[in-house]
């Protein structure tokens, strides 16, 4: 992160190192091949968590009461999602991966979306897109769901070319490689245009709430995350998943109260007494 200062000595921006963002990617990127992806994708928030607590330190941003009470709950969430969340699936080769994907519930899913997606890009981004924010966070969640599923065919196959088991031999490796590809084209090409368009504090938790519950439902219906967990660890895990939610809403909510441009209270003059002549 490097730190610019004007000429009067204050920092007027900040710019952030494209080797800390792709060390984090490689890391989210592992995550999905060791554990399961209604486990890893609701732990995003932390990331909120930690940039508002950098803000503090850094920036030197106040983190006020309800930023707090937003930190909490996220943290109380994300404790309750990991000690209630499924255990990963032990797959031993991608093919294993191809057979869940080409299974009829999944495949209905994949292409649901995708014509989903096709009517929204054709009928409603050109006449909607400029004033209705779920138009483009709307196509981003959907391939989202599927690029995650995507990462996590093509981790599980790095994984095990990694442990000595050559997984880049099968060609469903590359379709998934080739899907991950297209959807994080499509899936950053319409996040963009909604960062552009809408404030960002509107458009980060609402991506986070769409994009997250499309991933776990696409990863629930394509690896069956639940069919070994019973009524108490779901309800648990969806409440861990709510809870995060409130904590996510409350953070971009209110980050900006209590800002003031001097940080000094304003001072309020009097207006001068009008003189009146009279005329004689």
């Amino acid at each position: 992160m490097i730190l610019f200062y004007s000429d009067s000595g204050v920092s007027v921006g900040y710019e952030y190192m494209p080797e800390i963002v792709i060390i984090g990617e490689i890391a989210n990127f592992a995550a999905y091949a060791y554990a399961p992806a209604i486990l890893v994708t609701p732990l995003g928030a932390l990331s909120i968590i930690f940039s508002a607590v950098l803000a503090h330190f850094i920036l030197k941003e106040r983190l006020h009461i309800f930023g707090m009470l937003g930190c909490a709950l996220c943290v109380v969430g994300s404790t309750t999602i990991v000690l209630h969340a499924p255990k990963e699936r032990h797959i031993e080769s991608v093919k294993q991966v191809w057979h869940l994907a080409t299974e009829p519930g999944f495949l209905v899913y994949f292409w649901v979306v995708l014509a989903v997606v096709a009517v929204i890009i054709f009928q409603y981004v050109p006449r909607y897109g400029q004033t209705h924010l779920v138009v483009y966070i709307g196509i981003c969640s959907l391939m989202g769901s599927l690029t995650v599923m995507g990462v996590k065919a093509v981790g599980i196959a790095l994984k095990l070319s990694f442990g000595g088991v050559n997984q880049f031999k099968y060609f469903e490796t590359w379709i998934f490689t080739i899907i991950v590809i297209f959807c994080c084209l499509l899936q950053i090409n319409y996040l963009n245009k909604a960062l552009d368009t809408f404030n960002t504090a509107v458009v980060c938790p609402v991506y986070y709430v769409m994009f997250t519950t499309f991933t776990i439902i696409a990863s629930i219906i394509m690896f069956k995350d639940w069919n070994s967990q019973g009524g108490t660890e779901i309800t648990t895990e969806l409440c861990g998943f709510i809870t995060i939610l409130s904590g996510t809403f409350l953070l971009h909510k209110t980050k900006d109260m209590g800002k003031s441009s001097s940080g000094r209270l304003p001072v309020y003059t009097s207006p001068e007494p009008n003189t009146v002549t009279e005329s004689r």
